[in-house]
């Protein structure tokens, strides 16, 4: 922690107990964390962490911090440390206990309410229950402030002091350090996750120029660690895992970072910065070789996952600023309709920044600006600027243009093929695909539909399903892999087209969640090679095309057993090498009493495998199309018995890179990922 400087002393001197605003109490969190941190699971976890740095990192936005750690510590405890201006500790004149306890133990009280008088002309917890919230749902809480030439401190149990704010010392640094340890009685499972964790800063450090950020994984470290003398922990050398992050190029650096395994269509990043009235309007875009587009957006260095009024707004300018620079210019007369914008997003990577004095979230876990005057302002701010750039950079404004083109015919080819399977509204009365074995009910509450593989899995499960809720489509062999290909030419794909049609939604424009047929959408393939493959284009299908069905959480993989155990009556399934080694074990057997058995007969062609102990039948099983109708049932397709995986996205983004890197067209890129996360991959030989 560096010692204060005399030019950042100068910088609102008044910031004191005064500035802090008291709203309500704190008694609702523990009732009801979710409404706070938005659920109890790892995401609500994780948002601890993000309300105690933001903290910090709106110290940074000020101009008041230049460095801030996080780390992770032994026993499930998180330490956030800043070279700020640290927390006010004189009495606050309303709640007459010191302003470090106000803001420690009151919901709604903080330096963020008064505009510029709170000493924060910009935030990004502006609904200022962070400290309190994390404080309320932590076993333990440790403050410890640097400030006004004094070492100050406070201990919490559950959101309570275990007694006042007391001077420990005297210190010639500044800034804040918070060290607490989330309740297992709240969140049940307490383990957080590194690469989350440094993904997060990395996107701080982007937005906030100038600033260090630094994270440290000392969990496993086994050594008592100084946390209450040492200032930043990195400064102790503590052999553990840690990055550090520090870009003076910001949201351009954040851009060049998102494409940097992709081929650019333009050659330079655009880039603005400017002030309109109260907003700041930030950002960077480039286009790519690709179809996909990647809209980061951000308010107060808040992501919103699902936009907002800037993005809105950024949208809208950009749609109009590029229809009317090509109807100027007359580039491409192919688009004298005008490009839509679909046309104008695909293969767009953008990172959209706004900071406001007065903002609006709608919601606690701040997902979606709400503040209107983002729009006007990124609408203006953007507009004129990118059209300056298009006006001096006429080979990238033309490359652009070109791009979306494509984009443009695509979509009319598109257009031309959805009108011919997929007609808009036309689905409740449209054949549905001679291979699908539906079911008898129309609920889609209580309806489900398997996607196997083959026409022997596809037979067996007939047979052996529950045909009131259960619908089963077979897929012939591996489908298109949709990420190397466009929207027109995947409807061209009968497979596709069937599993399009029997889902019930339609695709792309016309795509509508409400019309799906079934809540359970369960993909159940191979247990082989070849099986994951077609899991594997199916989910990027469905991801690309899709995806609100994977947010509603309707897609689901199967868990076929590996072994079917067999002495006597009895009958044992497992699902791992492990669980059938333990049911082996508790019949009394192991491995030398084990020996390789005559292959039994095989069922519907498929052959099984086998070995043979006295009274003891072990089946390998490496597909369902060599199950029998009722084992099937009893496994994989019994919701009383079955194991399904749900299918979940913590990380669009991530998830996002991911599917292009491996199912796209950049082979340097898949190779690259392929042999750095090698060691992680089950070879089933």
């Amino acid at each position: 922690m560096a010692k204060e400087k005399d030019s950042k002393e100068t910088k609102k001197s008044d910031y004191g107990s005064s500035s802090i605003q008291v709203l309500e109490g704190l008694d609702p969190v523990r009732k009801r964390p979710g409404m706070y941190i938005g659920s109890t699971g790892p995401d609500g976890l994780h948002h601890l962490i993000w309300e105690i740095f933001d903290n910090s990192r709106d110290e940074a936005m000020g101009g008041y911090c230049d460095h801030i750690e996080v780390a992770l510590l032994p026993g499930n405890r998180i330490r956030v440390v800043d070279n700020g201006r640290g927390i006010p500790t004189d009495i606050h004149p309303k709640t007459k206990v010191s302003a470090l306890e106000t803001i420690m133990t009151t919901l709604h009280a903080g330096g963020k309410f008064g505009g510029e008088d709170s000493g924060y002309k910009v935030s990004g917890g502006l609904h200022g229950v962070g400290a309190s919230v994390v404080n309320a749902l932590s076993v333990h809480t440790k403050v410890i402030v640097h400030r006004d030439g004094g070492k100050f401190e406070q201990e919490y149990t559950i959101g309570k002091p275990k007694a006042k704010v007391k001077k420990v010392g005297a210190s010639s640094y500044r800034g804040t350090i918070v060290i607490f340890e989330p309740d297992i009685e709240i969140f049940k499972t307490i383990e957080f996750t590194w690469n989350r964790i440094v993904k997060h800063l990395r996107e701080q450090a982007y937005l906030v120029k100038n600033v260090r950020i630094t994270t440290i994984d000392a969990r496993g470290y086994d050594k008592k660690i100084d946390t209450d003398s040492a200032i930043y922990l990195k400064d102790l050398g503590l052999q553990v895992p840690s990055q550090s992050f520090y870009f003076e190029g910001g949201i351009i650096s954040m851009v060049a970072h998102y494409n940097r395994d992709h081929k650019p269509v333009q050659k330079n990043i655009f880039y603005v910065e400017k002030q309109y009235e109260d907003v700041n309007v930030e950002i960077a875009l480039q286009y790519i070789d690709d179809m996909v587009t990647n809209i980061v957006p951000f308010a107060n260095n808040i992501y919103n996952p699902e936009g907002g009024m800037h993005i809105t707004g950024f949208k809208t300018a950009l749609t109009r600023t590029i229809n009317t620079y090509n109807k100027k210019n007359n580039i491409m007369k192919e688009a004298e309709g005008g490009f839509t914008g679909d046309d104008v997003l695909e293969g767009l990577t953008a990172v959209v920044s706004v900071k406001l004095p007065e903002i609006q979230f709608e919601g606690q876990t701040k997902a979606k600006l709400g503040s209107p005057e983002a729009r006007g302002a990124v609408e203006s701010v953007f507009g004129e600027a990118f059209s300056e750039f298009l006006e001096e950079n006429p080979d990238d404004a033309k490359t652009i243009i070109q791009k979306m083109v494509l984009a443009l015919r695509a979509r009319k080819a598109a257009k031309a093929a959805k009108d011919s399977i997929l007609r808009k509204g036309a689905l409740e009365g449209f054949t549905l695909p001679g291979k699908l074995a539906d079911c008898q009910s129309k609920s889609a509450e209580e309806s489900e539909l398997f996607i196997v593989e083959g026409d022997s899995a596809g037979g067996t499960a007939k047979q052996g399903r529950d045909r009131r809720t259960q619908a089963i489509l077979p897929l012939r062999g591996k489908i298109l892999n949709v990420e190397k290909s466009r929207i027109d030419k995947m409807l061209a794909s009968q497979e596709i087209k069937n599993f399009v049609i029997a889902l019930g939604t339609s695709i792309s424009d016309t795509f509508d969640l409400s019309k799906i047929r079934y809540h359970k959408v369960v993909i159940a393939t191979d247990a082989d090679v070849d099986g994951s493959h077609i899991r594997t284009l199916l989910l990027t299908l469905i991801f690309r095309y899709f995806k609100p069905i994977i947010d509603a959480g309707y897609i689901y993989i199967a868990q076929p057993p590996l072994y079917k155990i067999q002495q006597g009556k009895k009958v044992f399934y497992t699902y791992t090498e492990d669980e059938k080694n333990q049911v082996l074990k508790d019949l009394g057997i192991h491995d030398e009493d084990i020996s390789e058995g005559e292959e039994e007969a095989p069922e519907e062609g498929e052959e099984i495998k086998a070995k043979k102990v006295p009274g003891v039948k072990i089946q390998r099983y490496k597909g369902l199309g060599e199950m029998n109708a009722e084992e099937l049932w009893e496994t994989t397709m019994d919701p009383t018995k079955r194991i399904l995986k749900q299918v979940t996205i913590e990380d669009a983004q991530e998830a996002d890179k991911i599917f292009d890197i491996l199912m796209g067209s950049d082979v340097p890129s898949r190779k690259a990922f392929i042999q750095s996360n090698a060691k992680m991959a089950n070879i089933d030989a």
